[in-house]
Parts: structure tokens; C-alpha cells; sequence
């Protein structure tokens, strides 16, 4: 597995950084780019240059390890070369438009084989993740008639409004009105459970919260319930085992369609196909994207022959995208595809996964300021606190040295927030996650000898 990426690979600084070359381009920049670009980007003030397997060089010649994966997009590594050569050849021939083409059968047929069941290989094609959640939205209510929807607390969906509307965090002040019919329920994060009842005594108590607030909110017409199997942007959170199904369980009995958003879980990230499949839980529709690309901006929905029937969503144009589906895209994702599956890379994420998270476990131990870890496969979750016992948050300038740190030695990683998430290529080999990891170790030392938590 993980033939074609380099392997044991070290952060290399040769500059002080950012670098002279790299400040210079980000000042050229500035001049003109508007702001609200990711927030890790602005704040390493770094310029790539180049970048393989999970190291980016920037312009000065400083080379860094990749923790943080472009959010989970970089599943293949930088320039993965069977990659590279695919996307080479198809934009020599055709890249645009919806005509069908050995790309795009090619896509939707590999696709199929990692379904977490048969039935479920009706293929839509997008460019965003937003753009595809918005579509499985409109989909269930082509084919339930109904129109309200249940999304959970922490939960991402993208930044377009109607899945704004679904988006369980304080990230949508001041940006309202909200969509009517939207509804937002308790996610089991069992680490920091909304209830604050003790896992597994609560015997899912959160669930049967959410019942409660539907039934006394909602004018009963739900269409869909949304949930991340895992949630990704929360802090890579991993509900206990019973939760999935017991969702499932709560849309059936509403009467409404499952979505799962594996956009961050799917595809190997979490040491399985998809996120669901650590449930057994099959959803009515799921979205993916980021690794479903291999970079190159890639999403769609998935779901049965029954449900994609329904109209006006499936109507000629009804569920089109422009970009969707084109022949330089659909390679992209074939090509993807093949290389998880060629290179065994969702059984690298979990053993990979599985060293990196018994070294995070460590940590534990030995840092009082690290409160709890958790992980599947490479997705992997580090709570960092100013108190053990109360959970409290490291405020955010403590994290933000954390991450400056990181970056002055080499590794690019999420630090920069209390819930911190590591979530590196799917091709990283062990010597390179340990390489990492040390620098890690070495920032975590220097924060505990200066009690930066105090």
C-alpha cells in the first residue's frame, strides 16, 4: 500500500517563517484578494511552492508536514504522480461538459463498490460540497412531499442558505433569517455530552431529547433527518455506536428520509469505506466529496433507483450541475477511486490511524492541558483544555501559539483551536505520522515547561 508516495518524510526549515519570498507574495495578495480565506492558511502567512505525498514546501524552501490535509480534501497526498498523469491526459482530450464519457461511467461504476449497499448507486455530480447537500435536501422533499428538516448540534453542512440553515453552530449569526422548517437537535459527543449525563447510562438520552423537540417544534412534515456520522468540523467527533442506528430509527418513525453527509468520514477516512459502515446503519441518501475528488473539486449525492425517480428533481436539468459531471471532474474521481482501492488506503488510514491514536492516548497522561483523544482511522480528535475536570476550552491565543509553534518547526496542524483535529493524506506512512507527531510532542513540552495553560 502506498506505493507511489514518498515515504518517512521530515519538516525541513532553512528561513525564519513566513519567509521573506512568502511575505512578499501574501503582501501582492492582500492587495486585491478579499478576506474570509481559511483561517489556518492567513494565519501560517506561508506561500506553497510545491508539495508531495504529505510535505509542502513553500517559497523560501521551508518543507513542512501536512496534518490538516486541505480539511480532509488531500486523501491521494500532494501530486500523487498516477494522479497527476490521469488529469494530464483527460484535459488534453476533453474537459468540459455533460455528454456521457469513459470518465463518468468509469466513476459510477467504482463508486458502486464502496456503497455500503447495493441499492444505493443512483449518482448525481457536483462541485461543492454545499451545492450537493442542497440537492439531497431538495431531493427529499421531491420524495416525501414534505418539507422540513432535522439537522444535529455541531453539525457542518456547507455555507449556502439552505444548509445554512441546518448548520448547528453559532457560525450563522447575523446571517438570518433562517429557512422556515429547520430543526436542530443534540449530537452524542459523549466527551462533552449537551446533557451531561454520563455515557452509557444515559442509555442515548440526547435521542430521545431530539424526539421530544421535534414533536413539539416541527408542524410534522419532515422530510429528512442530516446527520455526519462522525463530525468533522465540531472537532472529529465519533458518537458511541448505538447512536447512528438509533437516528435511523427516529427518521423511519417520522416518516422521513436519512441523509448522511460523509463528505469528511467517506471514503477511508475514518479506517472504513464510509463513515456508516462503522454503524451498519445504510442512509436513503448520502453526500461526498473531498477525498471523492482527489483535490480536484468533486461532490455528489448517492442514493436508490426508487428515490432519485422522484420529480421534478429528476426531471431533464432538474438536479444538474454546469460543472457536474464533466469529463475533467469525473476523472478526477475515477482516478481517485482507483488509487484507494489499488493502494489499499482505507486499510493504511486504519492501521495508520490506529499507531498515531495509541501515541495521542499518551498524551493524555502526560499533558494536563490535554483533556481527552479519540479516533478512527485518520480522523483523530484532541481535546485540549485548561482543566481536566471541567473540561473548560484552552482559550483561543494559547491555541493560536500552539499552532505557530507547530508551524515554526515544520508541521501544519489545527492546533489553533481547543478542538483540535488531525486529519493527514490517506497515502502518509507511519515514520512520516511519527515525524509528525514529534514535532507535536516537542511544542506540547514547551507549552507544559512554560504553563502556557495556567
Amino acid at each position: 500500500m502506498n506505493q507511489s508516495q514518498p515515504k518517512n518524510q521530515k519538516p525541513d526549515i532553512v528561513t525564519a517563517v513566513p519567509g521573506p519570498r512568502s511575505q512578499a507574495l501574501r503582501k501582492r495578495e492582500d492587495a486585491h484578494i478579499a478576506p474570509g480565506l481559511q483561517g489556518y492558511a492567513l494565519m501560517a502567512g506561508i506561500a506553497v511552492a510545491e508539495a508531495r505525498g504529505s510535505a509542502i514546501t513553500d517559497v523560501d524552501g521551508n518543507t513542512y508536514l501536512d496534518f490538516i490535509g486541505g480539511i480532509a480534501v488531500n486523501a491521494l497526498g500532494h501530486s500523487h504522480p498516477t494522479y497527476v498523469k490521469a488529469l494530464q491526459d483527460q484535459v488534453a482530450r476533453v474537459s468540459v461538459g455533460a455528454l456521457t464519457s469513459l470518465a463518468r461511467v468509469d466513476l459510477c461504476e467504482r463508486l458502486a463498490t464502496f456503497s455500503p449497499s447495493p441499492k444505493l448507486h443512483r449518482l448525481q455530480l457536483y462541485s461543492s460540497g454545499a451545492e450537493a447537500v442542497e440537492s439531497a435536501l431538495r431531493l427529499a422533499k421531491c420524495h416525501t412531499g414534505k418539507h422540513e428538516f432535522v439537522s444535529f448540534w455541531g453539525g457542518f453542512h456547507g455555507k449556502t442558505m439552505g444548509v445554512l440553515s441546518l448548520m448547528g453552530s453559532r457560525f450563522k449569526e447575523k446571517l438570518g433569517p433562517m429557512l422556515p422548517g429547520s430543526h436542530s437537535v443534540p449530537y452524542a459527543d459523549c466527551y462533552r455530552c449537551p446533557l451531561k449525563l454520563p455515557y452509557p447510562a444515559c442509555s442515548l438520552a440526547c435521542v430521545e431529547f431530539a424526539r421530544k423537540q421535534i414533536q413539539m417544534s416541527s408542524a410534522g412534515s419532515i422530510a429528512a433527518v442530516i446527520v455526519e456520522p462522525m463530525q468533522g468540523t465540531s472537532g472529529n467527533v465519533i458518537p458511541p455506536k448505538e447512536f447512528l442506528p438509533a437516528v435511523r430509527e427516529m427518521a423511519h418513525d417520522l416518516g422521513a428520509l436519512l441523509i448522511a453527509d460523509e463528505m469528511i468520514a467517506g471514503l477511508g477516512r475514518t479506517g472504513r469505506n464510509f463513515g456508516v459502515d462503522h454503524s451498519g446503519v445504510v442512509p436513503d441518501i448520502m453526500t461526498v466529496g473531498k477525498a471523492f475528488g482527489g483535490g480536484f473539486p468533486l461532490s455528489g449525492i448517492v442514493t436508490t433507483d426508487e428515490i432519485s425517480a422522484a420529480k421534478p428533481w429528476s426531471n431533464p436539468s432538474g438536479s444538474s450541475s454546469s460543472y457536474g459531471g464533466n469529463p475533467l471532474g469525473a476523472m478526477a474521481g475515477a482516478t481517485a477511486l482507483k488509487i484507494i482501492a489499488d493502494e489499499r488506503l482505507v486499510e493504511n488510514s486504519a492501521q495508520v490511524g490506529a499507531v498515531m491514536l495509541r501515541e495521542l492516548e499518551g498524551f493524555v497522561e502526560r499533558y494536563p492541558f490535554v483533556g481527552y483523544v479519540q479516533g478512527a482511522g485518520l480522523f483523530l480528535r484532541v481535546e485540549l483544555v485548561k482543566d481536566k475536570a471541567t473540561k473548560e476550552p484552552l482559550p483561543r491565543p494559547v491555541t493560536e501559539r500552539i499552532f505557530h509553534e507547530c508551524v515554526r518547526r515544520g508541521l501544519l496542524t489545527m492546533a489553533y483551536t481547543a478542538n483540535f483535529r488531525i486529519q493527514p493524506a490517506l497515502t502518509i506512512d507511519e515514520t512520516t505520522a511519527k515525524n509528525g507527531l514529534a514535532v507535536l510532542r516537542e511544542v506540547f513540552d514547551k507549552v507544559d515547561r512554560e504553563r502556557w495553560f495556567a
